[in-house]
């Protein structure tokens, strides 16, 4: 049980993949590397997928069209008209948090085991809220917010600012990592093809459920700032 212990604290330890010789050495984790790999393959799969596109869209523009048409139907239901301008960045969240969630099928550690992506992006989450309220409300309107329902709340909701992205950033973190430590276990007490269907829920179903969650909580909030 002890070697056991010691091989999953093995493997939940972000590891540096390698040193840039800067400055004294600047070490680059593997979840940074493993972010550039999800950026090149999405890359890669737009320039595909957009290559030759038709009016009348057959096999993969059909997908392609499909998925994008789910994504933007998802988030305008949540946001409302005023929100197409942020449709990009949000459907952006969703697809790097979703490729980073299931990319443990094909070997690599998820970027998002690593609680300092987790916290960049729920920073970037928490930023672009409050952007946006800065932006549908204009910077008085923004300031006036703290103080609803009433001036007795700025405390609490200058609070909130710090906790909410605390706990979006814990969410993703937490379940990430619990996933892939069930799946290590499974991995090391089950012989080898029985994983697969552990593997099916947890990499796969668990690691897109996440990403979904922690988009639909972005634009929850963001709904939040759009009102009138």
């Amino acid at each position: 049980m002890d070697g056991l212990s010691e091989r999953l604290m093995e493997e939940m330890e972000n590891k540096t993949a390698f040193t840039i010789p800067l400055f004294g050495g600047i070490p680059v984790p593997d979840s940074c590397v493993v972010t550039w790999i999800i950026m090149g393959v999405l890359v890669i799969l737009s320039i595909i997928l957009t290559h030759n596109m038709k009016k009348v869209p057959t096999g993969k523009q059909c997908l392609l069209e499909i998925g994008m048409e789910w994504m933007n139907k998802f988030f305008l239901d949540a946001l409302g008209p005023k929100g197409k301008k942020y449709l990009p960045v949000l459907e952006t969240f969703l697809i790097y948090i979703g490729f980073s969630n299931i990319i443990g099928i094909f070997g690599f550690v998820p970027p998002t085991k690593d609680i300092n992506v987790t916290a960049a992006l729920a920073v970037m989450a928490s930023i672009l809220i409050q952007v946006t309220a800065i932006i549908e409300k204009g910077g008085k309107g923004w300031l006036k917010g703290f103080a609803h329902p009433m001036a007795v709340m700025i405390p609490m909701n200058l609070l909130e600012l710090i906790t909410r992205p605390l706990s979006m950033c814990m969410r993703l973190f937490g379940n990430v990592l619990g996933a892939f430590v069930v799946m290590e276990l499974i991995k090391m007490l089950i012989p080898g093809g029985l994983p697969v269907p552990f593997s099916l829920y947890f990499d796969i179903f668990d690691g897109c459920i996440q990403a979904y969650v922690f988009v639909f909580l972005t634009s929850l909030f963001m709904s939040e700032a759009l009102e009138d």
